[in-house]
Parts: C-alpha cells; sequence; structure tokens
C-alpha cells in the first residue's frame, strides 16, 4: 500500500509537495504555531496561483477565456481574508484533480496504448534452407517468413504453407480467433495462437497494417486540445452567474466574506475534468472496437453527423466483383483481354483492379510486365506493353484517349464495367457483378435512428449500376460517374452538416480529408488514406460505422452530463453558501466531493454500455 502511495504521489509531484505543504501546516496548526502555519499556507497558496495566473494572461492576449480566473480568485480572495485554509484546500483541489485527470486518462488509454507496447520486433526468415532471426523492420516484400504458435506476425504476409489461428482482436476488435489457411491474408501485429505456418511477406514493416495503426494510436493519445474547448463553452455563463451570485451577496449582506464563501464553492474542476476524461474513454472504447478515432475534435463531431456520404464499391458493396462477362473485338480472344487487362492493373491498388487480376490468375493467365505504368485517379490504367500502348479503365478514359467504343462493345446495363484498349483500338470490356453487403441496410436504417438525416452515394461507377444499389438500400441521392475532385464537391455541396464520408481507402484520400468527418473502412486503406481520414475501422465491417456513431453520441453525452452535474451542484452550493451560515473552508472542502462525482460519472465513457448490439445504444 505504502509503495502504491509513493508511486502515486512520485508520478505527480505537484500534487505532492501540495500534500507535504497541507501536511506541514497542520502540524504547526496542531502545535500551536498558527502564525507559522498562516504563513506557510498562504506562501504556499499563492506560489500555486502564480501558474494559473500565467496562463489566464497567455489566453487573454490569444482571444480565449477559461474557468481557470474563478480558481485564481478563489486562492487569491482566501489568503487576502485570512481564511487560508480555504485557499490551500483550493490548491489542493486543483492539483488533485490534475492528478486524477492524468490518473484516469491513463487507465482510459489502456486499448490505445497496449498496441504501442507490442509491436513486433523479430522475423524467422527463410534464407534457403536456413532459418535466420532478422528485425523486422528488415523484411522485406517476398520475403517468406515463419511465425510459430505464440508469436506476433511481424509484416504483412500471405499463408503459403499450414494453418493456424490467428488472434486479431487488438487490431480489428473481433474477440473470435480467425482461422487462417493456404493464401489468407495475415496482419502484422496478430498472434498465432496454435499452429506453425509459412507465409509470403506482402510488404514491409514500415507500410503494413501495424504500422499504420501505430501511427493513427499516437496521433490519437496525442491530440487534447478539443476538450478544453468542449468545457469553454461553459465557462463564460458560468463565471458570469458565480460572480454575480458572490457580489449580490456581498452587497446584500454588507459582508465581504461572503463574496469568498460563494466563490470558493465555484471553483471550476468540474468544468475542468469532466470533459477530457469523458472523451479520451471514449475514444479508447473506440478503439476496443476496432475503430481508431485520431482525435477529441472528430470524435466530437461524429456525435454531431446530419449526412453520411458514401463511397459504393467495397463500402456499401462487398468490392469482390465476380466476374460476369467479357466482349472483345477481333481479333482478341476472352483470355488475351483479360490477361492484358490484368498485366496492367497488378500495378494498382483498386478494388476492380484486384478483381480482374484474380480473375486472371484464376485462369492460370500469365501476366507480362508492362512498363510506363500511369494511373488515373478514378479514371484508370495507361502503360505501355513492349510496342504497344496499354489502356485499361472506364469508357470517359478511352474516349479521351481518341478512340470510339463500337455497339457490339456497349457495357452490361446495371454492371461494373471497365474497358480494355491497345494502341488505337478498342480491344473488349470486362463486366463484374457486385452485391451489396448484408448489413449495410440495417446500418443505414441504425444512422437514421440516431438522427443522421440525409444519406448520399458517391462513386465512380456508372449512373444505371449507382441507382441499381442505391434503390436497393433506401439512398435518393446518387452522385454517379464521380472522379476525385467531384466527390469532395459533392460532400462539399451538402447543406445539412456536418457531413461524414466513409470509403474503403482505395483514392478516397482527398474526399476523406474533405469532409467534415472522413471515415476509411477495413484493411484495404492505403497509407494516404489513413492519414486523411478522421477515423480507421480496421476491420471490414459496414456495421462499424454506426457503432462508431452510438459510441460517439453516447461519450459527448456523457462529457457534457458530467459537465452539467457539476455545474449544477456548484450553483445549489453558492446558493447556500451565500447565505453565510457556513465557512469558505467547508465549502472549500465539499469541492472535492463534486470532482470524485463528476470523474466517475466521465468514467463511464470507458464502460460497456450494456452488452447488447452497439449500435441500440
Amino acid at each position: 500500500m505504502m509503495n502504491k502511495l509513493w508511486n502515486f504521489f512520485n508520478n505527480y509531484r505537484q500534487f505532492g509537495l501540495v500534500v507535504v505543504t497541507f501536511v506541514i501546516g497542520l502540524a504547526l496548526d496542531l502545535a500551536g504555531k498558527d502564525t507559522a502555519s498562516h504563513f506557510v499556507l498562504g506562501v504556499a497558496a499563492i506560489a500555486n496561483s502564480i501558474p494559473i495566473i500565467i496562463d489566464i494572461l497567455r489566453d487573454l492576449r490569444s482571444g480565449k477565456y477559461g474557468v481557470d480566473i474563478l480558481a485564481a480568485t478563489a486562492i487569491i480572495t482566501s489568503v487576502i481574508m485570512g481564511e487560508y485554509w480555504a485557499g490551500m484546500i483550493i490548491v489542493l483541489m486543483l492539483t488533485g484533480g490534475e492528478a486524477l485527470e492524468d490518473y484516469a486518462e491513463g487507465r482510459a488509454k489502456t486499448e490505445l496504448t497496449a498496441l504501442l507496447e507490442r509491436a513486433p520486433r523479430t522475423a524467422h526468415v527463410l534464407r534457403g534452407r536456413k532459418t535466420i532471426d532478422i528485425p523486422a523492420r528488415e523484411v522485406k516484400p517476398n520475403d517468406k517468413i515463419i511465425i510459430r504458435a505464440g508469436e506476433l506476425v511481424p509484416v504483412d504476409a500471405v499463408v503459403i504453407d499450414g494453418q493456424a489461428s490467428f488472434d486479431e482482436s487488438s487490431l480489428t476488435g473481433e474477440s473470435m480467433p480467425a482461422l487462417k489457411r493456404l493464401n489468407d491474408q495475415l496482419l502484422s501485429g496478430s498472434v498465432n495462437q496454435d499452429g506453425v505456418v509459412t507465409a509470403r511477406a506482402l510488404r514491409s514493416a514500415a507500410d503494413s497494417q501495424y504500422e499504420q495503426i501505430v501511427s493513427l494510436v499516437r496521433s490519437a493519445a496525442a491530440s487534447r486540445a478539443p476538450f478544453v474547448r468542449l468545457a469553454d463553452r461553459y465557462s463564460i455563463p458560468f463565471t458570469i452567474v458565480s460572480f454575480g451570485i458572490a457580489i449580490t451577496a456581498w452587497v446584500v449582506s454588507g459582508e465581504s466574506i461572503r463574496f469568498l464563501e460563494v466563490i470558493v464553492v465555484a471553483t471550476p474542476c468540474p468544468l475542468i475534468l469532466a470533459a477530457p476524461i469523458a472523451l479520451i474513454s471514449g475514444m479508447s472504447r473506440q478503439a476496443k472496437r476496432g475503430i481508431i478515432v485520431k482525435s477529441g475534435t472528430a470524435l466530437e463531431r461524429l456525435a454531431e453527423i446530419k449526412t453520411f456520404a458514401f463511397d459504393k464499391t467495397g463500402t456499401l458493396t462487398y468490392g469482390r466483383l465476380e466476374l460476369a462477362g467479357i466482349k472483345t473485338a477481333k481479333p482478341f480472344t476472352n483470355d488475351e483481354v483479360l490477361a492484358l487487362a490484368a498485366s496492367l492493373e497488378q500495378n494498382s491498388t483498386h478494388i476492380v483492379a484486384e478483381s480482374i487480376v484474380g480473375a486472371a490468375l484464376g485462369k492460370k493467365l500469365k501476366l507480362a510486365k508492362v512498363k510506363n505504368v500511369e494511373e488515373i485517379p478514378g479514371m484508370g490504367l495507361k502503360g505501355s506493353f513492349g510496342k504497344y500502348r496499354l489502356v485499361v479503365g472506364r469508357r470517359e478514359l478511352v474516349e479521351q484517349e481518341g478512340m470510339s467504343i463500337p455497339k457490339t462493345l456497349a457495357a452490361p446495363i446495371g454492371k461494373t464495367s471497365v474497358y480494355i484498349a491497345v494502341e488505337q483500338a478498342v480491344a473488349g470490356v470486362i463486366s463484374f457483378d457486385d452485391r451489396v453487403r448484408e448489413k449495410s441496410k440495417s446500418t443505414l436504417e441504425s444512422l437514421r435512428q440516431m438522427g443522421v438525416k440525409n444519406f448520399l452515394m458517391v462513386t465512380g461507377d456508372n449512373q444505371k449500376v449507382a441507382d441499381k444499389i442505391a434503390s436497393q438500400l433506401g439512398i435518393n441521392e446518387v452522385v454517379a460517374g464521380a472522379l476525385p475532385a467531384d466527390k469532395i464537391r459533392a460532400v462539399e455541396q451538402e447543406k445539412e452538416r456536418p457531413v461524414a464520408f466513409a470509403g474503403d481507402g482505395v483514392n478516397d484520400a482527398p474526399v476523406l480529408a474533405a469532409a467534415d468527418v472522413g471515415i476509411a473502412l477495413g484493411a484495404r486503406g492505403s497509407a494516404a488514406a489513413a492519414e486523411s481520414a478522421d477515423a480507421v475501422i480496421m476491420i471490414d465491417d459496414i456495421e462499424r460505422v454506426s457503432v462508431a456513431v452510438a459510441i460517439a453520441k453516447k461519450t459527448i453525452g456523457i462529457a457534457k452530463q458530467s459537465i452539467w452535474i457539476g455545474i449544477a451542484i456548484s450553483v445549489v452550493l453558492m446558493l447556500v453558501f451565500s447565505t453565510g451560515r457556513f465557512s469558505a473552508t467547508l465549502g472549500a472542502g465539499l469541492q472535492e466531493i463534486v470532482d470524485v462525482i463528476v470523474i466517475f460519472n466521465a468514467l463511464r465513457a470507458h464502460g460497456p454500455f450494456g452488452e447488447k448490439r452497439e449500435t441500440d445504444i
């Protein structure tokens, strides 16, 4: 017990020094040395008020106004009026409140900081027939690595031999282990539970999923500014009311001590403590569900969303496009057109590109090496194969290149289609089917129940495909054939704000940054998208979007509730103490109880809110 107390005071030294001063003053008082006791307490109180006054002056110079002026007024007035114990209790309350805030924040950040402490450090790499251990940061794409039971996956990889169950809970929030077999992908940072697998590295450690998450967590853990802003909304009216009651009590009674007795119970710890503890608790709760929210500002805006815009492919739909058909122009065959398209598309991470490459590899077609590859965001790719120029992409891209599309190669209605051109001739068109996610409709319904008024689908796909998906989901507003700039424009033109945009992260970085809240969905997202987004959902589950909004609403609700509880209790105490029947020292002590109530209420944001569906909270 003594060790725990020592560690606490060692970690929060300012509070420890105040406690020591408090004890010295008490000892002198009990020894009958009142003058010495009052001198120690008065000097300590004034000394601790100096940093508060400096902060107030800095805020005033920058045009800001906070609630610290009440605390500084209470401390200085206490010393002037000879109520040294009251002043020292206020100092104890302020420094103790900061220490409790830091302690509560530390506990609430458990899920946010756990990832930082267990980064993969080593990897077993196959070199010929030998296995050598190297630092995880030195693993290169295509290296063969061995992952044994109990070990972390060092980099994103794909299984090439063996099978095992992997714990991905710290990455995705999914508590059930995932069985990984041949050709299944492994996320860096997941834990092998019960077998040995050989895998091929897909990326270096720096580019792997785990490092992206660590970067996001560091950003989230470092964010503090919005916590103060939330409290400051209430600071001016609260301060005015406090001084109003205190001055009225002084004027009516003619006793200056009444002013102090009121101001002492008006000290602003409830405003200072409630918001930061609740918000960091909510961010930690999001992380436990596989949702990394990068700042308190994003969490606050997420709770107020009025319009939700969604990308289509890979977000509202599964994004696993199934080959529906191929049309070709002579002399090309179906396999030749597919192989040419896949040869160029293997240089892209877009979902359509992955589907084309997957279809070609499924037919065991040989892919050629394409040079001078150029990707036109939202349109397609261009490159050269030997002496031939290849173009693969949307109809608009082919037409921009000066080619006309024959009627025999018209894209099927209601399907996602890609055109392939060789030199100056259209060689064929590949069509795909995409299915709506099972949870898309229920997710939109949950968001409606939580107050989201408008829904918008923004997609680069053609109008007929977009309308077909939108009708299935009950979305009335559709923007199809959208390039990245069009997506930004669609989001910016929405009148019901704030606006959130949810996309799978591929080619969505600009609009994710432009939205009031950008949400990157799933593990496929690029590093640029993860950087641009305000929140990243690590598991490929559309329902987590509504879970993120539900937790945000609950968190902000608790933060505001905690602030109002503190204000209400403080106002009642001010009215009671304005009667002059109770001492300033007693008032300062009662404020400590108010602080404890506010802290415990704010910590509810870290709780499970019940174990029912989280979208129902």
